[in-house]
């Protein structure tokens, strides 16, 4: 079974969690596409449910499939949201932010009843860090925002290369005008510290720690899928 197979074999068993008439948060990545394929196919058919998706991305691909969206506006509440993540731990704390969309991601899980995460196995770690986190920050001070993440960071033990996300031939945007510094260290043996020490940096717009937002993991491998519940 290769990548792109288990990520189908995840979303697969999200499905089975989806019930006609949900509203439903919709996640950004390579994962949560596979999810919203599966989810087009079963809409085509008559399952109902209404959309917020997380991204522009994601509203681009359930438009062209024909998944019906709404705005978290239009509906605050959710009833499950549904998307995948960079690192998973056993108490399915979260990094995500790899694909840019980090903010609307928590916002929209915020919103949610259950939150229910899909990945392969690669994700599974246990200690958050090792995939680079994401630090989604205002450009205006950047700088300043840059040496208080350091000097934050530092009182945690915590060193590593922080990285100003590139696309193209300039910085990375957000689809909220932001920019990313990609954080590289390695190992978080507190996420929760780093998480409060991050929050009170100003010019920190928002993290990629999602620390218990998610209900349960899905988790695709050789195998096939297994479901994980917060080991808390």
């Amino acid at each position: 079974m290769d990548a792109r197979e288990m990520k189908i074999k995840a979303a697969e068993a999200a499905l089975t969690h989806v019930e006609s008439g949900m509203r439903l948060g919709i996640g950004t990545g390579s994962t949560a596409e596979e999810f919203v394929r599966l989810l087009a196919e079963k809409v085509a058919g008559g399952f109902r449910v209404e959309g917020v998706p997380t991204s522009e991305r994601t509203a681009r691909l359930c438009v062209e499939l024909g998944v019906p969206l709404k705005s978290l506006d239009e509906l605050p509440e959710l009833d499950l949201t549904v998307d995948g993540a960079d690192e998973i731990d056993s108490s399915l704390r979260l990094v995500k932010g790899g694909g840019g969309a980090l903010l609307r991601e928590k916002i929209v899980a915020a919103a949610s009843d259950r939150v229910i995460v899909i990945a392969d196995e690669s994700k599974l770690v246990e200690t958050l860090g090792r995939f680079p986190l994401p630090i989604e920050v205002n450009p205006f001070g950047l700088v300043s925002t840059r040496i208080a993440i350091e000097r934050k960071a530092a009182r945690l033990g915590l060193t590593g290369g922080l990285t100003l996300r590139q696309s193209g031939d300039g910085e990375f945007t957000t689809d909220g005008g932001h920019y990313i510094i990609d954080a590289s260290f390695g190992r978080i043996p507190d996420a929760d510290a780093l998480s409060n020490e991050l929050n009170s940096i100003p010019g920190v717009v928002e993290h990629g720690l999602f620390l218990n937002m998610a209900s349960l993991a899905i988790i695709a491998g050789p195998a096939g899928a297994r479901t994980l519940q917060a080991n808390r």
